[in-house]
């Protein structure tokens, strides 16, 4: 599996690189190489296409103090992405897809069928500070969902973003930045079917989701708002402050856009609450999230007598870090969850502590990541509680 994966990535650079010698020997259009990507314009310039690919490789190990067995390891391709941005006809009308290729980043449902389409998604820009979109795309929700994981510090997002984001769905979004004064603020609101990616149609339980920021010191450098780590330097203080609410109603997944199909449908309520701070290397980012439910606990459509859950609870995951000379961060996170009493059940209070060490030789396009975490149960710090665990992964990211 892994070696036709590794054929396919090197076919399709072969491919790409063809694609700009022979560009170059021609004049009725023009392709450019570069760290953003493969370009592409016609000689009218009604069309235009960037088209991008990158990989991550990790291997890892976890181990859960119970003595029930000596750790899982985990060798494999995380991510593998290919992804076109441009525009057609007009620069008013534009568009985005992304694909993903390795088996743990197509989010198999229950019909086995994998599901290679992350984003299709077409915009139509009224100005350049007022758009909507339509098609699958991220939902405007938590900042470091909406965060590319290309431009992660540590390997994987926190706990409190795999509990409660809201992920990507089919639907329309409004998305507005404008100025109060001189503060720049951006303002998104999204009308979507509520069941995410593999869903083959909706009923008439929607979700609605809203989300807006606030950056008091002025715009970031390259968009670091929506990077980890100052890799920038900023050399003023820079603030983002962000937040929202997601209404779903009537979903029939565990985690709305996510999760195992359930019996009975219910309706999550998620609001979240983030912030990010940057200053000559020293990155600080926080995020809040919550959801509730009138009934937490429901049924699997495929067994009915099987009981599942939807996650109700809140959580804070905090990390911070700086960019040392040549390329090297040191970064830590915390992370806590908590359940609410009604699925006390299913799930512990959790707390994970994680270490970073990166390594970036081209920025978040081209980095080396060890991390090195350790998981907490019901607060109790002891090697003896059977119910903790440490892990480490080591993973290589390479993108264009």
């Amino acid at each position: 599996m892994i070696y036709k994966k590794t054929v396919i990535i090197a076919a399709t650079i072969a491919a790409c690189f063809t694609t700009f010698v022979q560009a170059q020997e021609r004049d009725d259009r023009a392709t450019i190489l570069n760290f953003k990507g493969i370009q592409y314009t016609s000689k009218d310039s009604l069309f235009y296409t960037n088209f991008r690919f990158r990989m991550q490789n990790r291997v890892g190990f976890n181990n859960v103090i119970d003595g029930e067995d000596n750790g899982k390891f985990d060798a494999r391709i995380r991510r593998l992405r290919m992804r076109m941005d441009g525009y057609i006809y007009t620069k008013k009308i534009s568009y985005s897809v992304q694909l993903a290729f390795s088996r743990g980043d197509q989010d198999i449902d229950d019909s086995g069928i994998p599901n290679i389409v992350r984003d299709a998604v077409m915009f139509y820009n009224f100005s350049d500070d007022l758009y909507i979109s339509v098609g699958q795309n991220k939902l405007p929700g938590n900042r470091q969902r909406v965060n590319s994981s290309g431009q992660l510090q540590f390997a994987d997002r926190s706990l409190v973003n795999s509990n409660f984001t809201l992920d990507r769905d089919f639907g329309v979004s409004l998305n507005l930045s404008k100025k109060i004064g001189n503060m720049p603020f951006n303002a998104k609101a999204a009308i979507s079917t509520g069941e995410g990616r593999p869903a083959n149609g909706t009923d008439d339980g929607l979700a609605y989701t809203g989300r807006v920021e606030f950056l008091p010191f002025g715009q970031f450098e390259n968009s670091g708002d929506y990077s980890e780590g100052d890799l920038e330097r900023e050399e003023k203080p820079k603030l983002s402050i962000g937040g929202g609410y997601s209404y779903n109603d009537r979903t029939i997944r565990e985690g709305g856009q996510l999760g195992k199909y359930v019996l009975n449908p219910f309706t999550l309520k998620t609001s979240f609450a983030d912030a990010i701070f940057k200053y000559r290397g020293f990155a600080y980012q926080v995020e809040y999230m919550r959801r509730d439910v009138d009934n937490p606990i429901n049924y699997l459509e495929e067994d009915p007598a099987e009981e599942t859950y939807a996650y109700k609870g809140w959580g804070v995951n905090q990390q911070t870090s700086y960019l040392l000379n040549k390329g090297y961060e040191i970064a830590a996170r915390y992370t806590y969850l908590k359940p609410h009493e009604q699925i006390s059940q299913f799930e512990n209070q959790t707390e994970v502590l994680e270490i970073g060490l990166t390594k970036y030789l081209k920025a978040h396009r081209l980095k080396f990541q060890l991390n090195g975490n350790y998981t907490v149960k019901d607060g109790m710090y002891s090697n003896s509680h059977k119910k903790n665990g440490w892990g480490g992964t080591f993973q290589l990211e390479l993108g264009i």
